[in-house]
């Protein structure tokens, strides 16, 4: 009997490990004020230096409604570049980044480069093994154009980006890595031009993503959510 308590226990929790999915949710940074401010005002970019962490934090929150009990909620952040934007702003910004995740209970990863969201997304990291944990979403808030996702847009070089994502690396990713539904999506610029394509070849899952720009101004009258530039659309 004891034998076979034993095994229903061991059958149970393996079960449960099979079952636990992660949800990642990746901030790139904002640039800073002393490249944008050579533009001209309409132009400009990330007046407030907050335009990736708000929007993530209020869609993990939404996530944490939205998924099976025991989803791992994880959110990559571009940390240079708040490094970068807190000796501008005099705050310390990363120290925010921290309570949101002491507030909300998420798994708070940084990050430096592509190859380190590469590796996240293949091995997972920490507490997180891709062994027993399948991705089941992948969202991503921050700076990109039709080929990559640009994780320090004029936050190193002005208007230049020197930490990315380019969809001709995304051939590295492992398939595997995902679950059979999950939904990923790029809240930045230009993704559904190209991106959104290869990201389905490499890892089988569509990507929705933009077909021109997005919109990060004046989210607090929309409760914090991404919009759409003009002529902007949706495509997978």
């Amino acid at each position: 009997m004891k034998s076979l308590l034993s095994v229903l226990l061991l059958w149970s929790a393996s079960a449960a490990l099979a079952d636990t999915t992660e949800y990642i949710v990746c901030s790139g940074g904002p640039a800073l004020r002393k490249w944008e401010d050579l533009r001209q005002s309409s132009m400009q970019h990330d007046r407030w230096w907050g335009n990736f962490v708000r929007t993530a934090r209020v869609r993990m929150q939404e996530l944490q409604k939205q998924q099976p009990p025991g989803t791992i909620i994880t959110w990559l952040v571009y940390r240079d570049a708040y490094l970068r934007r807190a000796s501008e702003d005099h705050d310390a910004l990363t120290a925010h980044c921290e309570s949101v995740r002491d507030t909300y209970k998420i798994n708070l990863v940084w990050f430096r480069t592509g190859d380190d969201v590469i590796n996240y997304i293949n091995q997972g990291g920490g507490q997180v093994s891709r062994r027993s944990a399948k991705i089941s979403g992948f969202e991503y808030f921050g700076h990109s154009n039709k080929f990559c996702f640009l994780f320090d847009y004029s936050s190193d070089v002005y208007a230049s980006s020197t930490a990315w994502l380019h969809e001709a690396e995304l051939s590295r990713i492992n398939r595997g890595a995902f679950t059979r539904n999950a939904y990923c999506q790029s809240w930045g610029c230009h993704t559904g031009e190209s991106m959104s394509k290869a990201w389905k070849k490499a890892t089988g899952v569509p990507m929705v993503g933009a077909v021109g720009k997005t919109d990060y101004s004046f989210m607090h009258l929309r409760n914090w959510s991404v919009a759409l530039g003009d002529g902007a659309r949706w495509t997978r």
